[in-house]
């Protein structure tokens, strides 16, 4: 079973400077790659591969001498990441692959093999830039597989490790309508169970939003180009950073809970891509995040033996009795509470639509396991 484990990077002058030679190595061949196989295809209807791009590459580094001082293997893969990207475009309909910036928060190369991690002194040992402190605060056993070195826009670094425990993965128990429990994520509340239960939507980023607008205010003051605007734009990544891991944070909690107490968990398929078009609630679903839980809930569920089930998005879960089955057409989004017209049971809008996300999910027309 494959698991990836994070630490903190804390590297000294010189070792920061051949980090960040590193980014901007595998960035620019990275860029030059895609755009040599946009070229050769427009002008002689050929399609290069990574291999192909591997073997041009000892060509681009005698015309650029300090691509020389970066480890080839994390050169190499930039190749083989651009050449996944077209793949991904192909196979999976996903967008073309763009050109990296180095305006993106975050950075990051990658080295397949050759480095080292020392648990007993605290350091991680990498190709052509030695030794490095590193805050090694939990163990793993297994066989090192790609390194991910990252760079956030607050300075700090990071490297994650993807490891082969060579463990097989757990065997998914049956699970019975007891030992399973629906889910509605939403705004008001982040998740709503089917057995009544409300988990309160911590809303970490509009309760920064105050603080957020005033250091924004101070970045468009400060000169282009100035060091001070550059101090200003670090103190936003801080506050920005401070969000993104009080809402990973309270992800982290929520789902293994939720993986601990049950077998299975029932999901409503939701397209967040369309939701947030509407711009009255799209940074509220954002804050939320709901597509980052599920994909939390997923991989745990894997490493756990436990079952993740969806249903259609277009299942009238909300509208829909669970007692009696009548579906009320007339619901909108303001209706919070509703009483049945056939069997009078009073529902709250949540709650109800959280039990029929259970009840779909175990009709077998309706179960799709993951």
């Amino acid at each position: 079973m494959l698991k990836a484990y994070k630490y903190r990077l804390i590297p000294n002058k010189e070792q920061r400077e051949m980090i960040n030679k590193h980014i901007g190595g595998c960035r620019f061949v990275y860029n030059w790659a895609l755009e040599t196989k946009i070229k050769y295809y427009q002008e002689a209807n050929q399609k290069l591969s990574a291999y192909d791009l591997n073997y041009m590459l000892t060509e681009l580094k005698n015309e650029n001498e300090w691509l020389k001082d970066v480890y080839s293997q994390s050169l190499q893969q930039a190749n083989k990441n651009m050449e996944s990207a077209f793949t991904k475009f192909f196979r999976e309909k996903a967008g073309f692959p763009k050109f990296k910036s180095k305006k993106n928060p975050v950075q990051s190369f990658q080295i397949p093999q050759h480095y080292k991690v020392n648990f007993d002194k605290n350091i991680i040992k990498l190709p052509k830039i030695g030794e490095i402190k590193a805050v090694l605060h939990r163990t793993f056993e297994g066989k090192l597989k790609t390194a991910t070195v990252s760079r956030k826009s607050t300075d700090k670094y990071f490297i994650s490790i993807l490891v082969d425990d060579g463990k097989e993965v757990s065997e998914k128990p049956k699970f019975t309508e007891q030992s399973t429990i629906g889910v509605d994520v939403g705004i008001k509340d982040f998740a709503v169970l089917s057995n009544g239960e409300k988990i309160d939507n911590p809303k970490y980023l509009k309760k920064s939003l105050k603080r957020l607008k005033v250091v924004q205010k101070q970045v468009s003051k400060k000169v282009k180009g100035s060091n001070n605007r550059k101090k200003a734009i670090k103190r936003l990544a801080k506050i920005h950073e401070k969000v993104t891991n009080q809402r990973t944070d309270f992800q982290h909690k929520v789902s293994s809970r939720l993986i601990s107490e049950n077998q299975a968990i029932a999901f409503e398929t939701l397209k967040v891509e369309n939701m947030v078009k509407n711009h009255c609630l799209a940074q509220a679903i954002s804050d939320a995040s709901w597509s980052s839980f599920i994909t939390k809930m997923e991989y745990k569920a894997e490493w756990y033996g436990k079952t993740i089930l969806r249903i259609g998005q277009f299942e009238p879960s909300t509208k829909l009795c669970n007692v009696c089955g009548y579906h009320n057409k007339d619901i909108t989004l303001e209706i919070r509470e509703w009483v049945c017209p056939e069997c009078k049971t009073k529902h709250d809008r949540d709650i109800n639509a959280a039990i029929n996300i259970k009840k779909f999910a175990l009709q077998d027309q309706n179960l799709i396991v993951i």
